[in-house]
């Protein structure tokens, strides 16, 4: 199995690197967010902090909307995604490659965009900055996992750039509000977001282990 999500995640992985086209619209429209957010308020000291987590989190929200309908798209080409369904390996091994691919694209546009959104809003973290590296990955697993299986589900759908969104962002929900509310407390230092960081890994394990479950009755699905 670790061999087909390996050929998987590479052949993703070239393909981006030659068109770039997931990685440069989320970019582009997670920098619009943030470019808005920052002139509809006034992002200085203790009220920047208090709003960061939520534009941060909302911004790859939005942001990985876009690029995870274009991860399938790429499937349909050329009858690709037929090929993948009379293979003889296992659909949770696609899945997780697709997931895999699309966590690297969602953390590389989070990395370009922390030098700006630190500048913009004149962040500095009052908790402990390293919890960052627990909460940014869990939570982006929490909505690449989720979202690269409701865009196979939706994939032959026509609508399927609306629908989408409309199926995944109440199922992220609550990890939205875990990875708002952890971030925002790392940044001001006033509560432990300790639970929000259980509850952020809770999430990740039982909604990954569904969606490897099932992955292979909606790739198979007509």
């Amino acid at each position: 199995m670790m061999g087909t999500v390996w050929t998987h995640l590479i052949k993703d992985l070239r393909i981006e690197w030659r068109s770039k086209e997931a990685i440069n619209s989320m970019l582009f429209f997670a920098l619009l967010v943030v470019v808005l957010f920052s002139l509809a308020f006034d992002p200085r000291g203790s009220f920047a902090r208090e709003i960061a987590g939520g534009v941060l989190s909302v911004a790859t929200l939005f942001a990985s909307a876009s690029a995870l309908n274009q991860a399938w798209a790429r499937e349909i080409r050329h009858q690709v995604l037929d090929a993948q369904r009379m293979a003889p390996s296992s659909g949770a091994a696609l899945f997780l490659a697709k997931a895999l691919a699309n966590f690297l694209f969602v953390e590389i546009v989070q990395l370009l965009l922390a030098p700006v959104f630190l500048v913009m809003y004149n962040l500095s973290v009052e908790g402990d900055a390293w919890k960052l590296l627990l909460v940014l990955p869990l939570g982006t697993w929490a909505l690449v996992a989720n979202g690269t299986f409701f865009a196979a589900l939706s994939i032959r759908s026509r609508n399927r750039e609306m629908l989408l969104p409309l199926i995944l962002f109440p199922i992220f929900i609550p990890a939205l509000l875990a990875m708002v509310l952890s971030i925002t407390a790392i940044l001001t230092g006033d509560n432990d977001p300790g639970l929000w960081i259980k509850l952020l890994f809770g999430y990740d394990v039982i909604f990954t282990t569904v969606c490897l479950l099932l992955f292979d009755v909606v790739l198979h699905a007509e």
